[in-house]
Formats: structure tokens, C-alpha cells, sequence
């Protein structure tokens, strides 16, 4: 009987499973996960912190005996090792399970900054369920939070901290908020927008130090020269693929798993999906790994579907369509987007708009008569279109100078562009179908 192992108990490890199972009824299927938690999204755990659902709805699936009905078998262990050459896995309990398939789903791990006293009793990240327990214990009405970092995920975790009425200041290294999403006018626009929402924040300013004092007190140093005091710290300054136990596995790696368009590695039947796994992104040209739920599943489905093909002889059954750089975030209250190259392109052109007494920013970069990315805050309406024509790489022609002269135009230009394309794109595969080109 052929033998699945998953790695990784998040959304991309728990689809493919399905898939699998759905795939193939007789195969023996097992999911390793290192919390003792059952499977759950950690993108639930901000509305667990704001108090509009208890654990069980972080939970992936909600009938306690799901996984048992499917056969899936659950295993909680942290992995050691993977040995490619011999399709084992070790755990750190001293335990091997051997595979004919394999799976790398084990996702992201928070960054460990190298600051004094990042260890101290009253200092979290915020990343797993027992992380969410301590910082609800501390995160009271009125308690004084610092947060270190003001990125994508730091956002998230802010909006949280907020509604639970925490007096809150946070620390960004960089000169904006959401540095890696949204340029110098967008970044700044969120930052006033906290701001005015009472948020003390620091911009282009590290921590120094942490410092326990009396009564549980953190004393946190800024490279500005002031000192915070707060009761609770929470350490969001980013993650990274949790990929350390690939060391000489033989599987290749760059900043993730590097993966082809079949979701499989360098190594034959092994394969990777989600926030570890890196692929190829066709709006920029090159492998990337893009840590967003829609990209996750989508790799999650065709690697199942490709793990039963391999074990059975046959050709791969999907293929990855790409994957793109996608954000879209709400800060208390304020949505901002983020799609595809919005750094723009070497000879690129690109168009700006700015109303911030509306609180309304939107640029869009072009490669020749493509939109490549864009940044927006304020635009709720555009952001499908943007990402639609972002992701769908679709030529503008004349468009592209309307665009310049009134970015705003973007529906408009969606219709007229990418409908007549996909039409065209519809008749040519209809002609290759029929054997008429």
C-alpha cells in the first residue's frame, strides 16, 4: 500500500491530504503536525485575540473525527530530518516513519531578532495557539503593548491588539509601515491613519534592549533614545520558511523549497506547497515564495494530485498556473492592496494619485503596456480589477495611456482589455481543440 506523508498540519498539509484521499481511497495517508492543537489556520488566531471565536474556530474542520472518517492518521512530532535517498523522516523523538511520497507543507517560523532580553518572561511572538493564550493573560483593557514590527503580518496582529483596548505602540525598523507592501506615500498614509486612531508608532526605529523590572514591567530602549515601558512585548518582525531540517536532505532550496510547476522538488516524489515552498511567479519572472492561504491551497491541490500520479507510474495530473505577490489589508479600518511588482520595473513607466484629506493613494507601474503592480489605500472598489489585470498579465494598448492620464480608469480598462482577451484566448483553444491550428 502506497504511504503519503505530509509535513506540516497547516491549510496546504490538510488539502492535500484531502486531495489525496479524495484521489486515491486505498492509500495510506499520514499528517505530521508539531502542536498538540488539532489542525488549525493561524490566520484565525487575530479574531481568536479579538474575542469573535473561541479555539475550536480556528479550527480547519470542525467534526472532531474528520480526519479519523478520511483514514487520515494524525501524528504530532517536530521533523529532525528528512532523508531523501533513504524516503525517511526522523523525528526529534528518536522516531522514523519511511514514505513513498512526501510532502513539505511545514510552513513559515517567526524571526528571532538578536536583541537583549528578546527572551524575557512577558516577551511573545504571535504565531501559535499558546502564544494566543499568553498574549490574551496580558493583552487586558489598558495594558501597556509594544509591538516590534508594523509589517503584513504585524498589521494583522494590531488590529487585534487594538480591539482589545490595549494601549499600543509599535516599533518599525524600517521608514514606513508595511515596508515590504507599500511605497514611502502609501506606508506613511497607514501610519497616519494609526495614528489618528491613538496607536503611538515609531518609524525607521529599532529596539535596543529589553530590560525586566518591577513588577513585570519591561523597560524596551529605542535607537531614538527613548525608553518604553509596557507590560507585554510582542516580537513581530517577520517570518521565514521553516525549512532548517532540509539541511543536507538533498533536496534543493533557495529562500524556500524551490519547486517546478508541478509542486515537486529536484528530489522524484517529493514535494512541497505553502509558505515554504518557492515557485514560479509569472508577473515578475522568477521563483518566489508567496506566503498568502490562496497560494497555499492552490499548491496544496495539485500536489496531492501529483503525489497520487507519481505513485501510481502515471504523468502528473495538475500544473501550477503561478503564483503572485498578493496582500490585501485592513488596518484598523483603513484597507490597502498590494499586487505584483508595485516597486515597478527598470524603464518601467508608472502614474501616481494622491488625496490624503480622503485617504485615497493609488500607483500603478507598467512594463510596456502591462500593469505589473500596484499599491492602493482607500480603493476598495479596484482592488479585484487590479489584481485581475495584474495576474492576468493582460495587454492594455491605448489603455495603458489612459491609465496615465486618469489611473482611476481601471474598470473601464478591464473591460475593454481583459474580456476581449480572454475571448481570444477562448477561440484559440477552441481552434487547438477542433485540430483547426
Amino acid at each position: 500500500m502506497t504511504h503519503h506523508v505530509i509535513l506540516g498540519a497547516g491549510p496546504a498539509g490538510v488539502i492535500a491530504a484531502e486531495t489525496i484521499r479524495k484521489q486515491d481511497p486505498q492509500a495510506s495517508i499520514t499528517l505530521i503536525g508539531d502542536e498538540p492543537e488539532p489542525p488549525y489556520s493561524r490566520m484565525a488566531i487575530p479574531y481568536l485575540l479579538m474575542g469573535n471565536v473561541d479555539e475550536g474556530g480556528t479550527y480547519l474542520r470542525k467534526s472532531p473525527s474528520h480526519f479519523a472518517d478520511l483514514h487520515i492518521k494524525l501524528v504530532t512530532g517536530a521533523v529532525d530530518s528528512a532523508g531523501a535517498a533513504t524516503k525517511t523522516i526522523a523525528l526529534t523523538d528518536g522516531s522514523t516513519i519511511a514514505y513513498d511520497t512526501l510532502l513539505i507543507a511545514t510552513g513559515s517560523h517567526p524571526v528571532h531578532p538578536p536583541i537583549p532580553g528578546i527572551d524575557a518572561p512577558g516577551v511573545h511572538t504571535c504565531w501559535t495557539m499558546d502564544d494566543a493564550r499568553q498574549i490574551m493573560a496580558r493583552a487586558t483593557q489598558g495594558a501597556r503593548v509594544l509591538q516590534l514590527g508594523a509589517g503584513f503580518i504585524g498589521s494583522i496582529i494590531m488590529e487585534a491588539l487594538a480591539a482589545r483596548g490595549v494601549k499600543l505602540s509599535v516599533v518599525e525598523m524600517g521608514d514606513r509601515m508595511v515596508p515590504r507592501m507599500m511605497g514611502p506615500t502609501a506606508g506613511g498614509m497607514i501610519r497616519d491613519w494609526c495614528e489618528a486612531k491613538g496607536v503611538q508608532v515609531f518609524t525607521g526605529t529599532k529596539v535596543e534592549s529589553i530590560t525586566p523590572g518591577d513588577g513585570g514591567v519591561l523597560q524596551v530602549k529605542l535607537s531614538n533614545g527613548q525608553t518604553v515601558e509596557a507590560d507585554l512585548v510582542i516580537s513581530a518582525a517577520g517570518v521565514r520558511p521553516a525549512i532548517g531540517f532540509l539541511k543536507d536532505s538533498g533536496i534543493s532550496c533557495l529562500l524556500g523549497v524551490l519547486t517546478d510547476e508541478h509542486m515537486q522538488t529536484n528530489v522524484p516524489g517529493v514535494y512541497a506547497a505553502g509558505d515554504c515552498a518557492e515557485a514560479f511567479d509569472k508577473v515578475s519572472g522568477k521563483t518566489i515564495v508567496s506566503a498568502i492561504q490562496p497560494n497555499a491551497a492552490e499548491q496544496a491541490r495539485v500536489a496531492g494530485m501529483n503525489m497520487v500520479a507519481f505513485s501510481r507510474g502515471q504523468a502528473p495530473q495538475a500544473h501550477l498556473k503561478g503564483v503572485t505577490q498578493i496582500n490585501v489589508l485592513d488596518t484598523l479600518g483603513l484597507i490597502s492592496a498590494s499586487f505584483g511588482d508595485w516597486q515597478g520595473r527598470p524603464g518601467g513607466e508608472h502614474v501616481e494619485l494622491t488625496d490624503k484629506p480622503a485617504g485615497r493613494h493609488l500607483s500603478l507601474q507598467f512594463d510596456g503596456d502591462v500593469l505589473v503592480g500596484c499599491n492602493s489605500v482607500g480603493w476598495t472598489q479596484h482592488v479585484g480589477v487590479m489584481r485581475g489585470l495584474v495576474e492576468g498579465q493582460v495587454k492594455l494598448g491605448a489603455w495603458k495611456d489612459h491609465l496615465l492620464q486618469d489611473p482611476t480608469k481601471l474598470m473601464e480598462a478591464y473591460l475593454a482589455c481583459a474580456q476581449a482577451q480572454e475571448a481570444w484566448s477562448g477561440a484559440n483553444d477552441a481552434r487547438r481543440r477542433s485540430g483547426a491550428v
